[in-house]
């Protein structure tokens, strides 16, 4: 690969619905759709790849923040959730969610879900972190793993605003963003087959720190080992080598950049809204929009979680 620093630029929006808080695109390639949530507004958006005015949403009662296919359940019917009080089961049709296993302890009313994903043991790991409208963010979120047949189970705690989780392509390296303190960390990461209570993580350690006035968000690894990663206030993302060296960026036309996810070699990029814009500002008229733009490689398929 070329040793020049990789720049792609954005100029608009494929669709613009003015999210509040858009994350956690996911793409169905059964369905050639991409779902997306919009925390703030408590809505779960799904927009065909080959037409932005086909869309259907669904909204909620309280917050949705990420979503994950099940396996040997028809994503059409059913996809796993991050909802307010832990980890659901939502029927797509009706729009009503079960939840499966709830976040417990003290001052569990203060905090909700955020960004996650299913390990390769079909596991499913999610932050919760201060919820809108309970004052500033604390250090009273966590890192959770979470399976059907147990409690919630921490991995990390005292985390103010926990992102996303991944892995490397030969599974052996987990990655997990704390976002204010702007580091993405790594561990070595055993992916054999294990109980469901069972996760073996050593050496941890920061693989990539972020100098700058935005935050790290979420993030997507492709099948090369690069790590792609919205940077939120800063209308970029961040091409990161398998060794946390900055490689490349993509520039959007918004300052709060929040999450990607890949279409084969396509990145769909979610944002949320620029209350700090003025009227007109570009960040402002295409805050919370989803973008797309071909970067040139594939990223690596989901985990699915396992009932």
């Amino acid at each position: 690969m070329s040793s020049e620093f990789q720049v792609w630029e954005v100029k608009t929006p494929y669709l613009n619905l003015h999210c509040g808080l858009g994350e956690g695109p996911y793409y169905e390639p059964a369905t050639q759709t991409v779902r997306f949530v919009d925390i703030k507004n408590k809505k779960l958006h799904t927009v065909s790849i080959n037409d932005p005015a086909d869309l259907v949403t669904l909204s909620f009662d309280e917050p949705v923040t990420v979503t994950a296919d099940i396996a040997g359940v028809d994503p059409k019917d059913k996809i796993l959730i991050g909802a307010k009080q832990g980890l659901a089961v939502l029927d797509r049709k009706t729009g009503e969610y079960e939840y499966i296993s709830k976040m417990e302890g003290e001052g569990v009313d203060r905090i909700r879900s955020n960004d996650g994903a299913v390990d390769p043991q079909g596991r499913f790991w999610m932050g919760s972190m201060t919820d809108f409208g309970k004052g500033d963010f604390r250090p009273e979120g966590s890192l959770l793993r979470f399976t059907q047949t147990s409690p919630p189970q921490l991995a990390l705690t005292s985390l103010t605003i926990p992102n996303s989780v991944g892995w490397s392509p030969d599974q052996r390296t987990m990655y997990f963003t704390h976002s204010n303190a702007r580091e993405v960390l790594a561990w070595d990461y055993d992916p054999s087959p294990s109980p469901s209570s069972v996760v073996t993580l050593s050496n941890k350690r920061i693989f990539y720190q972020h100098v700058g006035s935005g935050e790290p968000d979420g993030f997507r690894v492709d099948v090369e080992g690069n790590i792609w990663h919205a940077v939120y206030g800063e209308s970029r993302v961040l091409k990161l080598s398998p060794e946390g060296k900055l490689i490349g960026e993509v520039r959007l036309p918004t300052r709060n950049i929040t999450c990607v996810e890949f279409v084969g070699e396509e990145l769909f990029i979610t944002t949320a809204g620029d209350d700090g814009a003025a009227e007109g500002e570009e960040s402002k008229v295409n805050g919370g929009a989803l973008f797309r733009v071909d970067v040139g490689v594939r990223g690596l398929g989901h985990d699915l979680f396992r009932l």
